[in-house]
């Protein structure tokens, strides 16, 4: 494949990446740096993509595994304070602004596990469940039944949030 070709694939598919950088990392440093691993083992491994899904399935797929490879790697390292993450405190009015209603839902979702995280990724991206199931490599039923499971603990964890 030519570089030009993978810059243009890279440039279409910039969101999954992006996304998944966001779930995973909290500071712009971390971010960089798991965005450039991605990128590169995008590059290593197009030259193996068959076309027997959509590309942007195949993306998420690699993306996926490395950015939980690099989560598995960042739990075993000694944890450090760092202020870039720390969140604002949610005011415990009804009405929140939109941006205070995006940071509690990755407060939410970072209490989950790491698959259910990359599930719930993947369903606000608006993957449809055959998708979802293709990169998960589960059964489309038993991604629903994940998803509905999964929401039904985010429910949970929002009254957490807003009682806490």
């Amino acid at each position: 494949m030519e570089e030009n070709d993978f810059i243009e694939i890279i440039s279409n598919n910039s969101g999954i990446i992006n996304n998944i950088v966001r779930m995973y990392c909290h500071n712009n440093a971390d971010r960089d740096d798991l965005h450039q691993e991605i990128v590169a083992q995008l590059w290593k491994a197009i030259p193996k993509f068959r076309g027997d899904s959509k590309i942007s399935t195949w993306i998420y797929r690699v993306a996926l595994n490395v950015a939980i490879s690099d989560f598995r790697k960042r739990k075993r390292e000694p944890v450090t304070a760092n202020a870039g993450n720390t969140y604002p405190e949610i005011p415990d009015s009804g009405s929140k602004r939109p941006e205070e209603e995006i940071q509690l839902l990755y407060r939410a979702i970072e209490k989950l596990t790491r698959i259910e995280r990359a599930m719930i990724l993947l369903y606000l991206d608006g993957q449809a469940y055959e998708d979802i199931s293709e990169i998960m490599g589960i059964t489309g039923n038993n991604a629903r039944v994940k998803m509905h499971r999964i929401k039904e603990k985010l429910k949970l964890i929002f009254k957490e949030l807003n009682d806490g």
